[in-house]
């Protein structure tokens, strides 16, 4: 049964002290950013994150590891402009980073949410990112052995749920949700709109309803990136 929360705060509540948690979004397009604040005033900590990049400016994600409740993160783009504040913790030795090339990860969470045991590809090989992992050569060609990334919660960001969880996503704002919300042992989605079942037009559902646990919507959403509209 779909889990209607009240508020950010009770959606994120079961999150706890050494969770991994992937939280959607390309940069800050898509970017749950209402869950993100939530899970700050929360107070979880020790937390392996899975993202795109590291935070941007002071806020979401950034914030979240200024304060140090990241312990780990897995990301494709650590060091941006404005990624100081992993930047500092990376340099101090307090938080662990794991890069993963986009489509890989990308791949990855994936293939957790299809049951895939493990994948081969040629991203990396010959590489730093390829040491200590199985590297076989198929047809000519070496690739290299990885392996699923799951998580406990995955935080997304999508337009319009209705009541039997199923999603539709705002343009260029899907990027990493569904694959996220299939990944997760506990999906939260943030909503701009929650309508009746059959509210939606099945040809225009990205994510179906069982892939998530929580939805929450947002009465007054931060403003879209204008990325989105791409």
């Amino acid at each position: 049964m779909l889990n209607i929360a009240d508020s950010c705060a009770q959606a994120v509540a079961p999150v706890h002290d050494g969770a991994t948690v992937m939280i959607g979004g390309f940069g800050v397009a898509g970017q749950p950013v209402e869950l993100i604040d939530a899970l700050i005033e929360h107070g979880a900590g020790d937390l392996t994150v899975v993202n795109n990049n590291a935070g941007n400016g002071d806020v979401g994600l950034a914030r979240l590891i200024q304060l140090g409740r990241v312990r780990r993160i897995i990301c494709s783009f650590p060091r941006q402009s404005d990624s100081w504040h992993f930047d500092e913790k990376y340099r101090a030795g307090q938080i662990e980073l794991e890069v993963v090339p986009q489509g890989n990860l990308a791949e990855r969470i994936r293939a957790a949410g299809a049951g895939i045991g493990g994948f081969f590809t040629p991203t990396g090989y010959g590489t730093p990112l390829a040491e200590g992992k199985e590297v076989r050569e198929i047809e000519g060609r070496h690739y290299v052995l990885e392996h699923p990334i799951r998580a406990d919660f995955s935080l997304t960001k999508a337009h319009v749920a209705d009541r039997a969880g199923n999603l539709v996503y705002r343009r260029t704002a899907r990027n990493f949700g569904p694959i996220m919300a299939a990944a997760a042992t506990t999906s939260v989605v943030q909503v701009a709109e929650l309508v009746e079942r059959g509210g939606l037009d099945p040809e225009a559902v990205v994510t179906p309803g069982i892939y998530v646990d929580t939805v929450v919507r947002i009465d007054a959403p931060a403003q879209p990136d204008p990325r989105e509209d791409s």
